[in-house]
């Protein structure tokens, strides 16, 4: 059951950070075509849809799944994993950053649908690299294991 579990983990986060990727890259369109109405009418409804329907869904996934895991590790490993170190210390605490990170993401997305955020393109281009930071050293908590 464990590797099934792990299996949908995996799949779940992978479409979440799809959401991470992508909703900045659409708020730097958004934010620098501003003028552009009917452009900017679709951008809205893209940046909906990541959101509400594969971003939230993914992000709800990752973590149930996580937290089945966490359960499941006594009877697949032999052990409780919240036990063996640091390590996933360190990874629920990154997670619950990146957790943040998105729900920034639908703050963002609600002042741009009404208009009313005056954050630059640039900003989110620089913004898009928290979740490339954040994916690194989760990555790094689950491979490596440095504590």
């Amino acid at each position: 059951m464990y590797s099934w579990v792990l299996w949908f983990h995996i799949i779940s986060l992978v479409s979440w950070f799809a959401a991470l990727f992508y909703m900045p890259r659409l708020f730097v369109y958004h934010a620098e075509n501003a003028d552009n109405e009917g452009f900017v009418e679709v951008v809205k409804i893209m940046e909906m849809k990541i959101y509400k329907y594969i971003g939230l869904p993914a992000m709800w996934a990752t973590i149930l799944s996580g937290v089945a895991m966490i359960f499941l590790s006594t009877e697949h490993y032999g052990v409780n994993i919240l036990s063996t170190g640091g390590w996933l210390h360190a990874k629920i605490f990154f997670v619950i950053l990146l957790m943040a990170y998105f729900f920034s993401l639908g703050y963002f997305r609600e002042k741009l649908l009404i208009d009313e955020c005056k954050k630059s393109g640039k900003f989110f281009r620089a913004y898009n690299e928290v979740p490339t930071i954040l994916l690194l050293i989760i990555v790094a908590m689950v491979i490596i294991k440095p504590f």
